[in-house]
């Protein structure tokens, strides 16, 4: 059976799962690839005269992860609040929503990372950027479709005007801007330190313009049309990029530049900023997973309800592998008698480890996701 789209107010969508899941999958080996290749971590951004083609376009293809997954999570407050009498209900939920997300990042989620309960610095990333752009989506939910639009488009398109703005630590706004715009260190009350890994400004732009893609998947929308425009609304978005990135003058702080080999001119001209989204990442990750999704909506076949199964349970999986992973790490550690973490030799030693992994994780997923769907319980909406 195709993976087609259901009603809104009582089924999930397939492809949409579908989606999610594949991204997710593609975080999972760039996670295995930060836990387990620590002789050759890669910096933001790539170095590209240094880093071997196979570990940099792992690295790549993770870039397509957090812009999809937030463009994803606007469009599912839409199609959770269609039913439900649309604005009113899409922004009570966004705001607890947001609120759970962020706590959780500051708690599970940075003690995934570390296994210490008081880390000296405490990442604030895609959890804690995905939460607060739900809480900034809470108010923007309730201005006219074409105003939410425009207000993402000038995000999106906008922020990179924004660049050459740096308030030095001490200074006002420092916080505010380390937030939003500036990764950086923040001083807490207590003595430790906060990373905004994720600054906030541009993740509020892709995610109101998933929530505005969200009428054209519902139920009165044809399939073909609907398609056919994420088709357009993709290829316009691959075509911005291809011509931004050729003229190199703006949507992109790094710019590219022509090397020894095609290899490394292909490289140097897909090397994008990723922290914060550059206009160029996201022009090409989103116009990538606009087509990925048309087309897991026409696929047949096993995949796309493999992939579907991790999709339909995001927070629970996300949570999951970072455990899983740094649990596994440590065992092994503790197995070969080393004094610190393991690091596997090769880039495809990560791909394999990262479907070990995968395995284990889609059988939790599917019961989860059961279970969850079998569950009134409230608190269940919101893993």
């Amino acid at each position: 059976m195709p993976v087609s789209p259901a009603s809104a107010s009582r089924s999930r969508i397939g492809s949409i799962d579908a989606l999610r899941g594949l991204v997710m999958l593609l975080m999972l080996v760039d996670h295995t690839r930060e836990f387990f290749f620590i002789h050759a971590q890669v910096s933001d951004p790539m170095d590209v005269e240094a880093t071997a083609p196979s570990l940099f376009f792992t690295r790549l293809a993770a870039h397509l992860c957090a812009p999809v997954f937030v463009a994803l999570t606007g469009l599912a407050a839409w199609l959770y609040a269609a039913p439900r009498g649309g604005a009113g209900a899409a922004s009570g939920f966004l705001l607890k929503r947001g609120l759970f997300l962020v706590v959780l990042e500051w708690t599970a989620v940075n003690f995934a990372w570390t296994f210490d309960p008081t880390p000296p610095v405490i990442f604030l990333q895609v959890i804690w950027a995905i939460g607060l752009s739900m809480i900034a989506l809470a108010g923007l939910v309730h201005l006219p479709r074409s105003a939410l639009i425009a207000v993402g488009v000038i995000i999106v398109a906008g922020h990179n005007l924004l660049d050459p703005i740096a308030i030095a630590p001490g200074e006002p706004g420092h916080v505010i801007w380390s937030i939003l715009h500036d990764r950086g260190l923040i001083d807490l009350p207590w003595g430790g330190q906060a990373r905004t890994s994720y600054p906030l400004l541009p993740w509020i732009g892709v995610m109101a313009l998933g929530y505005a893609v969200g009428p054209w998947f519902a139920r009165a929308v044809a399939p073909a049309l609907r398609r056919q425009r994420l088709m357009a609304t993709g290829s316009v978005m691959l075509l911005g990029f291809v011509l931004l990135r050729s003229i190199n003058i703006y949507g992109e702080p790094l710019p590219w530049a022509a090397g020894d080999t095609a290899l490394l001119t292909t490289m140097s001209f897909v090397n994008l900023t990723k922290y914060p989204p550059s206009l160029d990442l996201l022009l090409l990750t989103l116009g990538i997973g606009t087509w990925l999704l048309v087309a897991l909506e026409a696929m047949r076949g096993r995949l796309p309800t493999a992939l579907a199964v991790f999709g339909s349970a995001p927070l629970f999986f996300y949570i999951l592998h970072l455990y899983v992973l740094h649990a596994l790490n440590r065992g092994v550690g503790m197995m070969l008698g080393r004094d610190g973490p393991v690091s596997v030799p090769s880039v495809g030693a990560i791909w394999l480890l990262a479907v070990m992994v995968a395995l284990p994780c889609w059988f939790a997923c599917r019961r989860f996701g059961a279970a969850k769907r079998a569950s009134d319980a409230w608190w269940m909406r919101y893993l």
